[in-house]
């Protein structure tokens, strides 16, 4: 069950209908690790009666491998490559290692997955949902992004969720933690005392998933003061902005984390090879 999503639930209803009567849009999805995109998708994937779903995720390791993302992505479709137009068909299986060639055409290649989609949507409307899509390499994020832009009258939805800082020139929402209500209702029928439900509301700022996860790990912390403990799946979607991050960069902000001024921090990551300079990737990719 879903709480507080009514808005983003009706915009994922209104264009499943849209596919249903055979025209094509886009979503992208986004917010910070735990926030419920991945929620939404199940929700679409729920609500994708007499639709066909193709679902996948971007993954990191994967993230620097020309077109990996495509490849995962029409896998199931690429038997069909026969029906393309011949340049799109080779750009395609050129980008993808499947014939000889180098430098596949990125117009081409976008074209060729709005063909390839097409076509697998004249067996009925068709609803694609890509998680993670900033684990996914350069190359794949533009060509979707290419198709999802000229989807018109295929029968085709295509839904990503992303971490915030991405752009796609498309329809798109926001998610921001959950408003006091819902994330009240999230917590009701806990165990958890008065006091411990404070102290979850207000550390988990509405996030969803540190809704879920805190008070399982309040109750292992024998302690029970200072911060709550992270339990494995928190740690792990908040560890993943950074593990992305070059080296120094990781350094600075852990370095960053552990001191108490600006000047203690940069005087420390001297000290450790590192300036104010290798902050820059954590900026610009929203860690």
């Amino acid at each position: 069950m879903l709480y507080g999503r009514e808005a983003e639930t009706s915009v994922i209803d209104e264009l499943l209908d849209t596919v249903r009567s055979g025209r094509s849009g886009a979503l992208v999805i986004k917010g910070e690790p735990g926030i419920g995109k991945t929620a939404l998708l199940d929700y679409a994937a729920g609500r994708a009666d007499g639709i066909q779903v193709i679902r996948r995720s971007g993954v990191p390791s994967e993230s620097a491998l020309a077109y990996a993302g495509l490849h995962l992505l029409l896998r199931p479709a690429l038997d069909r490559t026969d029906k393309l137009p011949p340049p799109q068909r080779r750009a395609l299986e050129t980008a993808l290692g499947l014939t000889d060639g180098q430098g596949a055409d990125a117009l081409l290649v976008g074209l060729a997955v709005l063909s390839l989609l097409a076509e697998v949507a004249e067996d009925g409307p068709v609803l694609c949902l890509i998680d993670d899509a900033q684990w996914l390499d350069p190359g794949s994020r533009a060509a979707l992004a290419f198709a999802a832009r000229r989807l018109d009258a295929e029968g085709i939805a295509l839904i990503m969720a992303t971490r915030e800082g991405e752009v796609h020139g498309l329809p798109e929402i926001t998610l921001a933690g959950l408003a006091s209500p819902s994330a009240a209702a999230l917590l009701k029928g806990g165990s958890l005392t008065p006091g411990q439900r404070y102290r979850v509301l207000a550390e988990a700022q509405g996030n969803p998933l540190a809704l879920i996860e805190l008070p399982a790990a309040l109750h292992r912390d024998s302690h029970g003061f200072g911060a709550l403990p992270l339990s494995s799946r928190l740690q792990a979607a908040f560890h993943s902005q950074v593990d992305h991050l070059p080296e120094a960069t990781q350094t600075l902000l852990l370095v960053a984390a552990a001191g108490e001024g600006l000047d203690e921090v940069l005087t420390a990551a001297r000290l450790l090879g590192v300036t104010a300079a290798d902050l820059r990737p954590a900026e610009t990719g929203g860690s």
